[in-house]
């Protein structure tokens, strides 16, 4: 147990000093013949222990002030908290993502299966950044979602510019990721790719090189690729590389798997906090407010007398 103003114990020598001169103390007391009879000699020796005690309660009391004015103070128990997780979602939203896909397109399916998988993700921060051959972070990382809920009408392929949707920059659009994660230094950092495409930018060796950037960040990077086919071998490459995975979703369904299987394979993390010092004043109030009920009590009769 530590003291916020361990000085003040100091004065604790008051109420001891008090409590030492009312046991020994002999004054109002008027002795009579039957006190020195034996019966009633030892009946009176205990009489003047419950009297010297009912005398000494004020001087306890004070003690116990001084005891919480001097801020006792105690270690807090260990806590769990959770390790937050910073998802940034990297969506391809280029003309491709217009295609079929089950009874709406691909575009449709995977912002479905976005907010289902913020929605079962509650207390991590999400961001969302759009690309086609430009790029927009449309949602900053942030624990609320309702931006990433309103979304899906505003970045449709068909509503946007054609100059924004021609082409597929994935290396570009994973580059500005990195750059949004960087300034996270709180917490986990995890990038979702989608696409339907090949991009031309990550070749020649700059998929690797994207790929050490990310793990000396300690980034994670997951890609899914909507729609028929494999995964383009750049996407394998950065993906496995920074501890993440690729995988092709053929159809909606599949798509909601991929992301139950991403949830299971980053699962939140739970860490324990330091104690903390915190106020320990309730036992000793408890003891003192205790201490004066039993004093009122004894007060109603329970004291010296000179007879």
């Amino acid at each position: 147990m530590t003291f916020t103003y361990p000085w003040v114990l100091f004065f604790l020598f008051i109420p001891f000093a008090l409590i030492l001169w009312e046991c020994q103390r002999r004054d109002m007391q008027l002795t009579l013949p039957l006190d020195h009879r034996p019966a009633h000699f030892k009946k009176g020796k205990w009489w003047r222990w419950t009297l010297n005690t009912s005398q000494c309660l004020p001087y306890l009391v004070l003690g116990i002030v001084i005891w919480i004015l001097a801020g006792p103070q105690r270690l807090s128990d260990p806590k769990t908290k959770r390790v937050l997780t910073n998802i940034q979602f990297c969506m391809d939203v280029s003309g491709s993502m217009m295609s079929q896909f089950g009874d709406g397109d691909r575009y449709e399916a995977a912002m479905e299966s976005i907010n289902e998988f913020v929605n079962y993700r509650e207390g991590d921060a999400f961001g969302l950044t759009v690309f086609g051959d430009h790029f927009i972070h449309w949602v900053p990382l942030t624990d609320d979602t309702t931006a990433l809920k309103y979304a899906p009408p505003f970045l449709n392929p068909r509503k946007l510019p054609r100059w924004f949707s021609q082409g597929t920059s994935i290396g570009r659009a994973l580059k500005e990721c990195r750059k949004l994660m960087m300034q996270r230094e709180e917490g986990d950092r995890l990038i979702i790719l989608l696409s339907d495409g090949y991009s031309f930018d990550l070749n020649n060796g700059a998929d690797e090189k994207l790929a050490r950037e990310f793990r000396k960040e300690n980034i994670t990077v997951f890609a899914v690729h909507i729609g028929p086919g494999n995964a383009p071998d750049p996407l394998v490459n950065i993906t496995s590389y920074t501890g993440g995975e690729v995988f092709a979703a053929g159809d909606p369904e599949g798509l909601k798997a991929v992301f139950r299987n991403i949830d299971a394979m980053q699962k939140s993390r739970l860490e324990k906090t330091s104690a903390e010092t915190m106020d320990h004043f309730h036992p000793y109030c408890l003891a003192g407010i205790s201490l004066l009920g039993v004093f009122t009590i004894f007060g109603f009769g329970l004291r010296y007398t000179p007879w």
